[in-house]
């Protein structure tokens, strides 16, 4: 009976020492995982700061870009305005000249009819002048 608990004990050692051996395989497996895990997420960790310097970078252009265009935009925006104004003294000065087209226009015909008139006085006299000298 020593015999056989001597061999199962020998069998259970012999049994704890191949589990010991594949429970250190199945730990050396898990850290080289582990390992590359951690160089992995180094890589994303690098990218992911490359990515957000050029995401600040392309922000701050965008800023300035925006910047820039709002303050053209002012600059035309006084440009318009000037223009606007430009057409208002056009459309003063159009409406000035038809008043003094019309004004010559109504004097002229006011004129052309003293003129008739006179005229036909100075024909009236100048008949009287040579019936009287005939």
């Amino acid at each position: 009976m020593n015999a056989a608990i001597a061999i199962g004990v020998i069998i259970v050692a012999v049994a704890f020492a191949v589990l010991v051996l594949y429970l250190a395989q199945t730990l050396k497996s898990t850290q080289r995982t582990l390992n590359n895990v951690a160089d992995t997420l180094e890589g994303v960790e690098r990218q992911v700061e490359g990515i957000t310097t050029e995401t600040t970078l392309l922000l701050q252009k965008t800023n300035d870009l925006a910047e820039d265009v709002n303050h053209k935009v002012a600059r035309l925006n006084s440009v318009f305005e000037g223009v606007e104004e430009v057409g208002d003294t056009f459309n003063n000065l159009t409406r000035s000249m038809k008043k003094l087209s019309n004004s010559i226009s109504v004097s002229s015909e006011e004129d052309v009819e003293k003129a008739t008139e006179a005229v036909k006085w100075s024909t009236a006299i100048m008949n009287i002048w040579r019936n009287r000298k005939s």
